[in-house]
């Protein structure tokens, strides 16, 4: 565990958290340099940003690794607002993979709306973080999903709030389980207790690859 001392300020995020990762990175790097992955995914934005350098781009740089940001909710920059209009682009991603870009104002492509599989309605925003195009982002995002949030980012969830509720003292996984288990709805086959009603059921068919209801920017335009 880490120690944050520095206050969360919206916009601000990679000052508060970029230097423990960047940290954990550099120690697997020197302990263990046959784990080092390939590509970094970060719950958050990288140039869907602001100022366009997210928590995913400070990452990326200081790492020297190619990273990608992958956000919950959609960052309201450069004009793009969740309104009506991007409601309904929203409910037209019918199948997993479906996707829309994310344009701004400003006529840059910032990002890509993905309904990151079957079970989900709600999107992903990703974005790219550093060393990496948008289309290649986005495919390697829709390749981990087995559920909404793509798996390296929610088994780092899953992971360390476990391993906060132990070094509190709390209960653990099978205890808290067994305690809440009268309180448990009941799940089909597909659907994971770990995840909300309706977002947690795997899909019965993975589509090839991304597809897109609005023509995508070339490679050029993509990439940082």
């Amino acid at each position: 565990m880490v120690r944050l001392t520095a206050p969360y300020l919206p916009g601000f995020l990679a000052f508060r958290e970029a230097p423990f990762l960047v940290d954990a990175v550099q120690r697997l790097r020197e302990r263990e340099p046959g784990l080092l992955p390939q590509v970094l995914l970060v719950d958050g934005n990288g140039v869907l940003h602001p100022r366009g350098f997210g928590v995913a781009c400070h990452l990326g740089v200081l790492a020297d690794l190619p990273c990608v940001g992958v956000a919950k909710q959609l960052l309201q920059v450069d004009g793009l607002e969740n309104d009506a209009l991007h409601r309904s682009k929203v409910r037209l991603l019918r199948a997993g993979g479906d996707l829309f870009p994310l344009t701004g104002d400003s006529g840059a492509v910032l990002g890509a709306a993905l309904r990151s599989h079957e079970g989900s309605t709600k999107p992903l925003y990703v974005s790219v973080g550093h060393r990496v195009s948008l289309e290649v982002a986005v495919r390697l995002t829709h390749s981990c999903c087995r559920f909404r949030v793509p798996e390296p980012v929610r088994q780092a969830d899953i992971r360390s709030r476990d391993h906060i509720r132990r070094s509190l003292g709390g209960p653990g996984p099978q205890q808290e389980s067994r305690s809440q288990e009268a309180q448990r709805p009941e799940v089909g086959p597909e659907q994971s207790p770990e995840e909300p009603p309706g977002e947690g059921r795997s899909p019965k068919a993975r589509s090839p690859g991304p597809r897109t209801h609005a023509e995508a920017p070339g490679p050029g335009a993509q990439e940082q």
